[in-house]
């Protein structure tokens, strides 16, 4: 009989509550106790919705983030954390973001460097270690969710990050070599491991997911002495990877002495056949049939023509689960009131996910026809999304093989579009600006409510909305801020904004997944071809502009991160998604242009999270990424400055290719790594210009004059002055006025500052 589990489940809440309790508490509103109240509250009702499986995820719950828990089980939290005293709650969000609830006495700590989560819109809080890393086993987490599952009668398998990925994911001081930390991390996993054994658990599931990558012959290595070191212990082990297939790894992966294996089959399930032919016969394999990334309902029939077979060679030591943990879909469809019902029928969130696996469980165990409704079912939706003429139009298709490579290049290259666009805009030295948003305040919220609700007028609303941009652009006047942002406060989100205006776009009301931390985003589904309907930013654009004589940017998202911050559509390549996308960007980019706007932003924050976790297939990826940019950008004349934006995004390794993106501005984020992700520009010279992050807004700290000037200064080391700009990490929608007037007033007196030393 074929076995059902799950690797992980959405940890925010049906409703987010997870969001509300944590901000509540960093805001002094509620105690420690009600926080953890209301997180033990998710657990039980997370572990209820699981109930029909043979084992469920117990520590795939978080309070932030699940690689910083690994670092607090680990004992690895920054020693910058107990400066001043706390509780371990303290510690943990000081980590995190630099402040936990009560905590002005100590002045703000640094937070952790904060990076994606192989290729998704996930942040996770980097581990750091350096020579004076000591590990200490701290399994009280883990242990006490473990007590609360027995308790509540769940068949519990518990999860955590496995020792190699852990080293993987860390930061390592100076040249040190992450895998010289090894032989002291594995004393405390196996001690681990045997505390987990006798809480009752049977089954560990050890997350390994760089085992999807490129490895050294070091890091093979590590491996087979790692898991030959910890099979000590007498728990059973599941060695489970995501996000993509072993590859070249399978032949010596296969050979570690782990109990069973959990392999994403849902891009190659014919690795689970070769796979399953190489164990022994008391290995199970656990096989991702259900895409936990995504949210298109699985075609039950064609996942049962090969699973089938696979079945009558396992027998029993054969478990399905979804491909990868399913933090990263919304939680319950039947939570949608106003999907439009056809495409809500091709849809599956997290719960409908699990009900699927066990559609196949019992097709498997009883046979096709115990299920024959629910695949007839199934079909019919799939068909259904097949031929929809709301999917497919021609017209669309069309333009997009239409398009030719001028389409991506500018009239004249940088050094001469430089020199004009200095003339026309005479910025001064280290020139200022913002990266787009200003804060979304509680009256911003509540206009967008009562206008979605029909409580006001398109015309109130629009009122409303274009004070707040002149409140914005006062602030900004009054800061003396060189290039000025509208302020974003009629957006909602940067990709959702955007595609509700675009065809081929649906959205959900309560499909919300986690980003980071108590930050949430819906991603928009993008279920069919896009195009453009009519113009999407300049009637606001245009309203700034006319509000001050300086530099107006508009601001767009780029088709890249449209892409990538979306549910994407899965009948036809993403290159061939993306470039509908840019066709459409590149329409809004003209139009601001002819309105009168002369700096246009398109931010890509979401380029590098769309990379192949494998080096060797980057080339074809960033080929056509960096094309889509361009011919999203380059029809305007050379005048116009177009910027674009990356945030937390470790981009070193395809500088090349962001310079072949010929954007005339980039800003990036580097506050939180100290300006360490600009050491690639001591070895490459980019031409164009770039503002290194020097506030970073997910932290509610306040950067002092010094420490900006003193992070520019680091940057003015790599990159002459006069390609400098100075701006904060990303938008600052997330954060209240009054910490970002502070937050800029220092940018500002540190631009001063560097001004005045440069004329002396």
């Amino acid at each position: 009989m074929a076995l059902i589990h799950n690797l992980g489940f959405p940890r925010i809440g049906a409703k987010r509550e997870l969001k509300f309790a944590q901000e509540a508490f960093w805001k002094g509103q509620q105690s420690s106790d009600e926080l953890l109240s209301q997180a033990k509250n998710i657990r039980m009702a997370n572990w209820q919705s699981q109930k029909n499986l043979n084992w469920v995820p117990v520590g795939d719950f978080s309070l932030y983030d699940q690689v910083l828990d690994m670092s607090v089980t680990l004992g690895n939290l920054p020693q910058r954390v107990y400066e001043s005293q706390g509780s371990e709650l303290d510690y943990y969000f000081r980590a995190a973001r630099g402040r936990s609830t009560n905590d002005s006495a100590c002045h703000g700590v640094h937070a952790g460097e904060m990076t994606k989560w192989f290729d998704t819109n996930y942040h996770y809080i980097v581990p750091e270690l350096s020579t004076q890393t000591q590990f200490s086993l701290n399994p009280e987490r883990l242990l006490s969710q473990l007590a609360e599952a027995k308790q509540a009668g769940i068949p519990f398998k518990p999860v955590l990050i496995g020792p190699l990925t852990y080293l993987w994911l860390s930061k390592a001081q100076g040249d040190l070599n992450r895998l010289t930390f090894l032989e002291k991390l594995l004393p405390h996993y196996l001690n681990l491991f045997n505390q987990l054994t006798q809480a009752g658990a049977e089954w560990v599931q050890i997350d390994e997911p760089i085992l999807v990558t490129e490895l050294s012959e070091a890091w093979q290595h590590a491996f087979q002495t790692a898991y030959h070191t910890i099979k000590a212990s007498n728990v059973k082990l599941l060695l489970t990877t995501y996000f993509g297939n072993f590859k070249e790894n399978l032949s010596w992966v296969s050979r570690l002495p782990v109990h069973g294996f959990h392999l994403d089959a849902i891009s190659n399930h014919d690795e689970a056949l070769k796979l399953a032919h190489t164990l022994s016969s008391h290995q199970i394999l656990s096989v991702g049939v259900i895409d936990g990334r995504n949210v298109w309902k699985t075609d039950l029939y064609a996942t049962l023509s090969w699973l089938e077979p696979l079945a009558n060679t396992l027998g029993d030591r054969l478990w399905l689960a979804p491909s990868c943990s399913l933090l990263h879909v919304p939680v319950d469809l039947d939570s949608e009131q106003h999907l439009d019902p056809e495409i809500r029928n091709w849809l599956a969130f997290a719960q409908q996910k699990l009900e699927e696996l066990q559609i196949l469980e019992q097709a498997i165990n009883q046979g096709r026809h115990s299920v024959s409704y629910e695949l007839a079912s199934n079909q019919n939706a799939l068909l259904n999304r097949k031929n929809s003429q709301r999917v497919h139009q021609p017209k669309i298709k069309a333009a997009v093989k239409a398009i030719t490579s001028q389409d991506g290049q500018r009239q004249n290259n940088y050094t001469q579009r430089s020199t004009y666009q200095q003339e026309k805009f005479n910025l001064p030295l280290y020139p200022t600006t913002t990266i787009g948003s200003f804060p979304q305040t509680q009256n911003i919220r509540k206009a967008r409510q009562a206008y979605k609700q029909n409580e006001i007028s398109h015309q109130e609303y629009t009122n409303l909305m274009k004070h707040e941009i002149k409140h914005a652009i006062q602030v900004q006047e009054e800061l003396g801020l060189d290039v000025l942002v509208h302020g974003e406060a009629e957006r909602n989100d940067m990709v959702e904004y955007f595609g509700e205006q675009l065809q081929g776009y649906v959205f959900s009301q309560l499909g919300w997944v986690q980003s980071y931390g108590s930050r949430c985003v819906k991603p928009p589904i993008l279920f069919g071809d896009v195009h453009r309907p009519k113009a999407m930013t300049v009637e606001w654009s245009q309203y700034a502009q006319s509000l001050t004589h300086k530099p107006m940017k508009g601001m767009l998202t780029g088709p890249v991160t449209m892409l990538n911050w979306s549910f994407v559509r899965d009948d036809q390549p993403r290159q061939e998604t993306c470039m509908q996308l840019a066709l459409a960007i590149r329409q809004e980019v003209l139009d601001l242009e002819a309105a009168g706007i002369q700096m246009i932003q398109i931010d890509e924050a979401a380029l590098r999270e769309g990379l192949p976790l494998r080096q060797s297939e980057w080339q074809s990826y960033l080929q056509w990424a960096i094309e889509a940019f361009r011919i999203s950008a380059n029809g305007v004349k050379d005048e116009t400055q177009i910027h674009t934006h990356m945030c937390y995004s470790k981009f070193n390794d395809i500088i090349h290719a962001i310079t072949h993106m010929d954007a005339d501005v980039i800003t990036i984020e580097t506050s939180r790594s100290d300006m360490q992700l600009l050491n690639v520009f001591q070895e490459f010279e980019y031409p164009n210009q770039i503002g290194p992050g020097v506030y970073d807004i997910h932290s509610p700290n306040i950067p002092s004059t010094q420490q900006i000037m003193t992070l520019i200064t680091q940057a003015a080391k790599r990159i002459p002055a006069k390609r400098l700009w100075i701006n904060p990490d990303c938008g600052l929608k997330t954060r209240q006025w009054e910490e970002v007037i502070l937050a800029l007033k220092n940018m500002m007196a540190a631009a001063n500052q560097l001004r005045g030393n440069v004329k002396h």
